[in-house]
C-alpha cells in the first residue's frame, strides 16, 4: 500500500500595489539637489512604488531624495538590513571577526557568508550571545531610533523599542535577524551606512532646498563611532551579498565600480517592503544609496538592488564620476565642524 504525501504551501497574501499610482515625486523639493543625481534616481526607480535617497558620505548632503514623502515617512521594519548594525555590534563587543565559525543548526558560517547570504540563524545567534541591552545601547549608537536630519523640515521618527518584543514572537533574535519590532526610515539607515563608508563620522543628514543653502553649506556632526577598525570586516560581507549573495542582480546592471550593501525582504499586513542599502568605490569619492520599495510580490530586496545597479549604471553613462572629478580639483575643501548645542538638541530624539 502506497501513501501519497501531499506538500501544503503557505502562499503570503498581498493587498498593496508594487507599482506607483499617479506621480509619486510630485511636491518634492528639488532646488538644492544634484539634478543629474536625481535623474538617474528616478529612471532607476521607473514605475515601482518606491525611494530612493542619495547621500554624500563625506559630509552628510543628500544629494537627492526622490518622493520625499515616502523618504521621510516613520519608516518600516528594517528587514535584514538590521543585519549591520547586529554585525558591527558584535565585533565592537569582541564576540567574532568575520572569520570565526559560529556553530548553528547542522553547519558553521562566518559573518562574511552570513552578511553576503543574509542568513537568519546566525544573527538569531548573535542576538542571543549580545543580548537586548548591548543590541539596544548599539543601535542608539548607529543613530536608530534618533531622527537622522538637521532641520529637515516633515522628517518623522523610526522607532527602536526601549525593551525586546516579546519571546513567544521570537524576542532578541527575532529582532535581530530582520528587525521584528524595530521601524527604521530610508534616512537613518542611509545615515548609518554612511559612517561605514566613511570611517566613524555619524553626519546629521541635510538637504539642502535652495542654491544658496547648496553655497552655504556645512556638515554637521552628530557623533563619532569607534567603528573604523572594524569595517573592513564589515565590508567582505556586504561586498559578497552583490559579488555572489543577495544582491547579486545589481551586477547584471552595473560592474564597472566596486558596490558593497545589504538586501532586505519582510511583510507586514499585506504590504511587502524591499530594502537595499550600499556604498559605492571610487576614485572620486563614495556615495551611499538605500531603495525601498513597498508594495506586493514584485517588491524585494534583491529587487531594489537590481535598481540601485541601474541608478549606477545611469550615472556613469551621464560619466558623473569622470565630471565630479573635475569639479572637485577646482573646489576647495568644506571643513567640518560640530553641530552647535541647539541643533543636536533638535536633532535627537532619546
Amino acid at each position: 500500500m502506497t501513501r501519497r504525501h501531499r506538500r501544503h504551501r503557505y502562499y503570503e497574501r498581498f493587498t498593496a500595489s508594487s507599482f506607483a499610482k499617479g506621480n509619486i515625486f510630485e511636491g518634492d523639493i528639488t532646488a538644492g539637489e544634484d539634478p543629474v543625481v536625481r535623474q538617474a534616481a528616478i529612471d532607476a526607480l521607473g514605475d515601482m512604488n518606491g525611494t530612493a535617497v542619495v547621500i554624500d558620505p563625506s559630509n552628510g548632503r543628500i544629494l537627492a531624495m526622490v518622493n520625499q514623502k515616502l523618504a521621510l515617512s516613520p519608516g518600516a521594519e528594517p528587514c535584514s538590513t538590521i543585519k549591520l548594525s547586529v554585525a558591527l555590534a558584535a565585533l565592537s563587543e569582541g564576540l567574532v571577526t568575520r572569520d570565526t565559525p559560529v556553530q548553528l543548526s547542522g553547519f558553521r558560517m562566518n559573518m562574511t557568508d552570513a552578511l553576503a547570504k543574509s542568513n537568519n540563524l546566525y544573527f538569531e545567534e548573535l542576538g542571543r550571545e549580545l543580548g537586548f541591552e548591548r543590541v539596544h545601547h548599539y543601535a542608539n549608537e548607529f543613530g536608530l531610533g534618533e531622527l537622522a536630519g538637521y532641520n529637515i523640515a516633515g522628517e518623522q521618527l523610526g522607532v527602536y523599542p526601549n525593551e525586546p518584543i516579546p519571546a513567544s514572537e521570537g524576542g532578541v533574535s527575532r529582532m535581530c535577524s530582520f528587525g521584528q519590532g524595530v521601524s527604521m526610515t530610508p534616512l537613518q539607515l542611509g545615515a548609518f551606512v554612511a559612517a561605514i563608508a566613511n570611517g566613524g563620522t555619524l553626519y546629521y543628514l541635510q538637504h539642502p532646498g535652495t542654491t544658496e543653502e547648496v553655497a552655504r553649506f556645512e556638515p554637521k556632526v552628530k557623533r563619532t563611532l569607534d567603528i573604523a577598525r572594524f569595517v573592513p570586516d564589515l565590508q567582505d560581507g556586504m561586498a559578497g551579498a552583490v559579488e555572489y549573495g543577495t544582491a547579486r542582480r545589481l551586477r547584471a546592471n552595473f560592474q564597472e565600480l566596486p558596490v558593497f550593501g545589504k538586501t532586505g525582504t519582510c511583510s507586514d499586513k499585506g504590504t511587502r517592503f524591499g530594502w537595499f542599502v550600499s556604498y559605492s568605490d571610487s576614485p572620486q569619492g563614495s556615495l551611499v544609496t538605500v531603495f525601498f520599495l513597498e508594495g506586493g510580490r514584485p517588491t524585494f530586496g534583491p529587487r531594489a538592488a537590481e535598481l540601485t545597479g541601474e541608478f549606477y549604471k545611469n550615472l556613469w553613462d551621464r560619466n558623473y564620476f569622470a565630471d565630479k572629478a573635475q569639479t572637485a580639483a577646482t573646489l576647495v575643501p568644506i571643513s567640518t565642524t560640530p553641530a552647535a548645542p541647539g541643533g543636536a538638541a533638535q536633532g535627537l530624539n532619546r
